[in-house]
């Protein structure tokens, strides 16, 4: 019997990047799979898609409603959706630093809002969200959507305990630097980098070249899908060996010696 079988998932943001990859790890694994956002695509494996956006709380109770309607159930929700954007502080119009947290941090929010009274119904469930190694070890000239991670962790730190009593467990999945679609679609502004001596697009020019060289999407999404279907899992995790130890340093080294690393990376 797949691992899977008998499972019920509904994947936010799941027509691209690693979210599509786990949809494709999911449903290798039997697991029934519905995707929603705002791209119509089609699915692989036989997952059925559902269109909706995440930063419209109504639109991600239609989608877990069709999913129960459907299933009666609903075993796992997986939270993927999300972009990036880079510049300045300084420079960052307000708008666009708030588009980055409804969609990254409220988009999660919407979705397990609209998950959570199923699962906490039916005393079971698993919530999986797509957060960063961003989140822990914030980056310069990506601080909003450094934030947004950080966001998350603490978000799912404090929910973990709140659903815990319902047989309800919450986790969040750092992935480091992913070759996908992720870094051509992220916004970016060139403005102040005169001002800044060039390092604004110095440093985005890095990671980016990091994100290229990065793991397979492949990679994650099977990740992902092991948090999914695992008996237990922690409340934050990382993929692959290096990012690890680079999260585990960051929490023992000093602090300040940790910010002169990441300056000398990503800054300078």
């Amino acid at each position: 019997m797949l691992r899977g079988a008998g499972k019920v998932a509904l994947v936010t943001g799941g027509s691209s990047g690693i979210g599509l990859a786990a949809v494709r790890a999911l449903t290798d694994a039997g697991v029934r799979v519905y995707e929603t956002s705002r791209r119509d695509i089609d699915l692989p494996g036989g997952a059925i898609h559902i269109k909706g956006d995440v930063t419209e709380e109504s639109s991600m109770e239609r989608a877990v409603k069709t999913v129960l309607e459907a299933e009666g159930k609903l075993d796992i929700l997986l939270c993927c959706a999300g972009f990036g954007i880079s510049g300045a502080v300084e420079f960052t119009r307000l708008e666009d630093a708030k588009r980055q947290f409804e969609v990254n941090f409220f988009g999660v929010v919407n979705a397990v809002k609209a998950a959570l009274p199923a699962m906490r119904r039916a005393g079971r469930g698993r919530i999986v969200i797509v957060s960063s190694v961003a989140g822990a070890i914030p980056i310069p000239f990506q601080t909003y959507y450094s934030a947004t991670k950080a966001a998350i962790n603490a978000y799912t730190s404090a929910l973990s305990n709140e659903v815990r009593p319902y047989g309800v467990t919450v986790t969040a999945v750092m992935p480091g630097d992913i070759a996908t679609g992720f870094t051509d679609a992220r916004v970016k502004s060139h403005e102040g980098n005169g001002q800044y001596g060039g390092r604004i697009d110095r440093s985005v020019s890095k990671m980016e070249h990091d994100e290229r060289s990065g793991m397979s999407p492949d990679t994650a999404g099977r990740y992902l899908t092991d948090m999914c279907l695992r008996r237990s899992v922690p409340v934050k995790s990382t993929i692959g060996a290096t990012y690890k130890l680079l999260v585990s340093l960051a929490k023992l080294l000093p602090q300040g010696l940790v910010s002169k690393v990441v300056y000398m990376m990503y800054a300078k």
